[in-house]
């Protein structure tokens, strides 16, 4: 895909929450691939768009349409605490698979869950490290974490699907200086296309982006950094 080439295209959007103002009244825009932040005040409409762009939310009139596969980290996250690091990374069924093999069960069936992911425990212990989970095992309870260390694993389970788009939804607003500075430094080596909404201007410096949409109900402005 060439670097003008749009990832995300939204074509006349209009919103509105119930008994509310419209968010949106037929905003179009066109996001290509690299690192796009998401500016604007409270209640200018950076979630609704994210979500929409997610498909949570349908709109009322007009279209989004996106060019591959999509990962969304909203701002509220809804985890199991009584579920496995693993489950969150989507790897425990490709795990009792792999255990099974190498037990001696060479069903069908265990090599069709593993497929061509032999190597996922060594990609998922990778993706945990780079984002300053080294030291969780892929075993531990999710009801053990921290908030921030909650955040960073849904974040290492989008990374290791390796979506084309990943939409982050303030994704600071849980995390200590240290959680953010090592969010800051695995960005960057992301291969997709990100666009992140955030009010903390120092970690989309920090995380390279390449332009900025900034929305007051409408889109206002747009451009590089």
């Amino acid at each position: 895909m060439s670097a003008s080439t749009p990832v995300v295209v939204c074509s006349g959007l209009v919103f509105a929450w119930p008994d509310t103002a419209a968010v949106f009244s037929g905003l179009s825009l066109s996001i290509g691939p690299g690192r796009t932040g998401l500016i604007g005040l409270n209640g200018s409409g950076k979630s609704t768009l994210l979500r929409l762009i997610a498909g949570e939310l349908r709109p009322a009139g007009g279209s989004v349409t996106v060019t591959g596969e999509l990962g969304y980290l909203p701002q509220n996250l809804t985890l199991s605490p009584g579920a496995r690091v693993q489950d969150a990374l989507g790897i425990g069924p490709i795990r009792a698979a792999l255990n099974a093999i190498e037990a001696g069960d060479a069903s069908p069936e265990n090599f069709a869950l593993v497929g061509g992911d032999w190597d996922v425990e060594e990609r998922a212990s990778a993706t945990l490290d780079r984002l300053g989970l080294g030291h969780v095992p892929l075993d531990r309870a999710i009801g053990d974490l921290s908030g921030g260390e909650a955040v960073l694993l849904s974040l290492a389970a989008l990374v290791l699907r390796r979506p084309g788009v990943l939409l982050l939804d303030e994704p600071t607003n849980n995390l200590d200086l240290a959680s953010v500075r090592q969010l800051s430094g695995a960005l960057p080596s992301y291969p997709g296309a990100l666009i992140v909404a955030s009010h903390d201007a120092a970690f989309l410096r920090g995380i390279g982006l390449t332009r900025w949409l900034r929305l007051d109900g409408e889109l206002a402005e747009a451009g590089p950094l």
